[in-house]
């Protein structure tokens, strides 16, 4: 197969700390080639070299089809064909899908901006992969896997040969992840590259044909789709192993933190009865549509319910607003860390005591700095967020440091119920694992928990019973320790 894309003895300092280091990497014309490895790995900064965003070191070497590119630049790298997709898509919300997929294309080409050959670049880049998107709807207005679909659009657009994906599928569901993957498929069979940088070992076992695991801005091999194994690319990333099982434990004899019964919501759930227990982590799981997140809000007071009843300690709550449920213990980390849980240009501290400002306000309106102070510490320390200033911004923190932040933020509120969802999108193996702990040890000391997760490896293995939900209904529960993946992904997928 013809090699597309080479790099040789690529090296990256930053302030004399070595980002990459003596890296090679290649790409066949045609090939999924995934890039795997923990934050702080390299990824990114190789992604950068690559899209001609960074420039290695002196000695360092790249290649497209065969002939030294030399120095590289993001405008020479579009023209080699090269199209990152990031984590954010890089869109404008208030422009539509036509605009949005033509607006680089157009602008390469020097072609004064026309709507109606806007209108023919994005209808015949959409027709490459069968999208059926409204061209005139605004992209600020679609839901995640569509705005993913109008990125994907835009790159081809932009007659891209290379497609670096940047965690494609941090936000998707397993339906959606499923569509993102036949379409990877046919861009393959178009002859179009793509570099697939994950953070799912399951998907790179599914879509890759090689791997490259990234450890300290080193490569610590490439390797064939018949070498790999999750436990191997596991430890390579690592350096350790992770095997989880169901925890195991009879909560019957608890009264109830929460209760719903028959909990309705016209158009978004139905009919949804259960109930969690102290020291219990209940799951629900299920596809798009299925209607968890709806039901996460309304037990939060985001919104309110048409009809049913739901409890709290065994008393009849009406929540009006998220501040009626916050004063009845509850508590919500969403899954849009980044737009819902946190303020990104504010420093770390200031986000984590977000929920406590009243409790940390004295006297005349005096702010209680010391006791601030206090606080952040203790909940860096119980939790290991890492971090060299807590007057830093909070967007500095990696994705795991980031959620840790966000679950800070609410347990210092000691919380009777806590709710999380997608708790663990877009950080790595390492920081879901210490995510995992954070939430068995709340668990442990009485905090009732419900984990909503499109991951069906996640809400097993960290639950004790799971609410499968399809279409806003209640499927089935399950007992999570005598049930196996397979069971439980039949039901969800049915």
């Amino acid at each position: 197969m013809a090699e597309f894309l080479a790099l040789r003895r690529i090296s990256k300092l930053y302030g004399g700390i070595a980002a990459l280091h003596d890296l090679d990497f290649g790409l066949a014309v045609g090939e999924v080639h995934c890039l795997l490895g923990e934050n702080g790995s390299g990824k990114s900064t190789l992604v950068k070299i690559i899209s001609g965003v960074e420039q290695p070191e002196p000695g360092g070497e790249i290649a497209i089809e065969g002939r030294g590119v030399g120095r590289l630049t993001p405008a020479r790298a579009a023209a080699y064909g090269v199209q990152v997709i990031y984590q954010d898509f890089s869109l404008f919300p208030n422009l539509t899908v036509a605009e949005n997929v033509a607006a680089k294309a157009m602008t390469e080409g020097g072609i004064l901006f026309d709507a109606r050959e806007a209108r023919a670049v994005a209808t015949t880049a959409m027709a490459r992969v069968n999208a059926t998107l409204a061209l005139d709807d605004l992209v600020g207005d679609l839901p995640i896997a569509q705005r993913q679909l109008v990125a994907i659009c835009r790159a081809l657009a932009s007659k891209a040969r290379l497609v670096i994906m940047d965690e494609p599928t941090a936000s998707l569901t397993r339906h959606e992840v499923d569509a993102l993957m036949r379409l990877v498929a046919q861009l393959k069979s178009e002859g179009v590259s793509i570099i697939f940088v994950s953070h799912r070992l399951d998907e790179v076992l599914e879509v890759a044909e090689r791997v490259t695991v990234l450890r300290d801005g080193r490569s610590l091999g490439t390797f064939g789709k018949s070498e790999i194994s999750k436990p191997m690319l596991s430890r390579l990333m690592t350096g350790a192993e992770f095997h989880y099982e169901a925890p195991r434990a009879d909560f019957s004899k608890d009264p109830p933190v929460v209760s719903v019964t028959r909990l309705t919501r016209a158009g978004e759930y139905r009919d949804i009865s259960f109930s969690v227990r102290p020291r219990e982590i209940f799951a629900i799981t299920g596809l798009l549509g299925s209607g968890r997140t709806e039901l996460a809000l309304s037990l939060f007071g985001i919104t309110q319910p048409d009809s049913g009843a739901i409890e709290i300690d065994q008393r009849p709550v009406r929540f009006k607003s998220n501040r009626d449920a916050m004063a009845n213990g509850v508590a919500y980390v969403p899954e849009d860390r980044l737009s819902l849980g946190l303020v990104l240009p504010q420093p770390i501290a200031g986000n984590l005591v977000l929920t406590l400002l009243r409790q940390l306000t004295r006297w005349f309106g005096l702010f209680d700095a010391r006791a601030r102070d206090g606080l952040v510490a203790d909940w860096i320390r119980r939790l290991t967020i890492k971090v060299s200033d807590v007057n830093s911004p909070v967007r500095t923190l990696s994705g795991g440091n980031q959620q840790r932040v966000v679950l800070a933020k609410w347990l210092a509120r000691k919380p009777k119920l806590l709710i999380l969802d997608s708790p663990t999108v877009g950080v790595d193996i390492s920081a879901k694992d210490g995510i995992y702990a954070v939430i068995a040890t709340m668990a442990a000391q009485g905090v009732a928990i419900i984990l909503i997760s499109d991951e069906i490896p996640e809400a097993l293995h960290h639950s004790h019973r799971v609410l499968v939900m399809r279409q806003g209904k209640e499927v089935r529960q399950f007992v999570s320790a005598e049930t196996s993946e397979r069971d439980l992904a039949e039901v969800v997928n049915a």
